[in-house]
């Protein structure tokens, strides 16, 4: 299937009722769970989003998204793999010019080249208390990408049919926050995609399922 087939085929499948909460959980840890349990409701979320940004491999043209490894900080998502995204700012008017703008800042990546072809369940993510809604976008041509060297320390490639392979499905014994913790998570060419990321990213792979891609 061509690009331009798989982004029609994909945004027919995000017009359609999304997985949900269900398939996000799939991979969650039981820190996770614990957080939740104990989360305060009455704390107002931090809105929040991020961007899958899918564009033509360099090398054979098939469909690939981008994450970026954080750098070393005092932090909580210190040395993560996330997704293009952050905060929302009164400079925007959408959540979806959120994503866009945060894509812009964190790797170069031009908004007005990105078509928005839906979004996925909002998730929230306790040790940061943010509310995250992720989107699903598009560009034409390989995106030449420039790194924000605060924000991001590198920007990572990473081939759609990755997620797909469930040989990439993985136990990872996790060392975050000052703890040690078992957790699922994508493996794939050494880089280990888990948490909020990870979450996502299993709600958008059930949806490329369920439309054949």
């Amino acid at each position: 299937m061509i690009f331009n087939e798989f982004i029609q085929t994909l945004k027919q499948g995000l017009a359609q009722p999304l997985p949900g909460e269900k398939f996000q959980l799939r991979m969650t840890s039981n820190r996770r769970i614990r957080e939740m349990m104990n989360y305060d409701h009455t704390q107002e979320p931090i809105k929040s989003s991020v961007l899958i940004l899918l564009f033509p491999g360099k090398a054979n043209s098939k469909p690939t998204f981008v994450v970026t490894l954080r750098p070393t900080y005092e932090g909580i998502h210190s040395g993560q793999i996330s997704l293009p995204g952050g905060r929302y700012e009164v400079i925007d008017e959408t959540l979806m010019q959120t994503a866009l703008r945060e894509t812009s800042e964190e790797i170069g990546m031009d908004p007005e080249k990105v078509t928005i072809i839906g979004q996925l369940t909002e998730l929230y993510i306790p040790p940061s208390n943010y509310l995250v809604q992720p989107f699903v976008g598009f560009t034409n041509g390989v995106p030449i990408f420039n790194a924000e060297p605060k924000e991001v320390k590198k920007i990572i490639e990473i081939p759609v049919k990755e997620l797909l392979n469930n040989k990439n499905l993985v136990e990872k014994v996790i060392t975050a926050g000052g703890f040690q913790f078992t957790a699922p998570a994508f493996s794939i060419d050494g880089t280990t995609i888990w948490g909020a990321t990870a979450m996502i990213l299993s709600e958008f792979k059930e949806i490329l399922l369920k439309t054949g891609l």
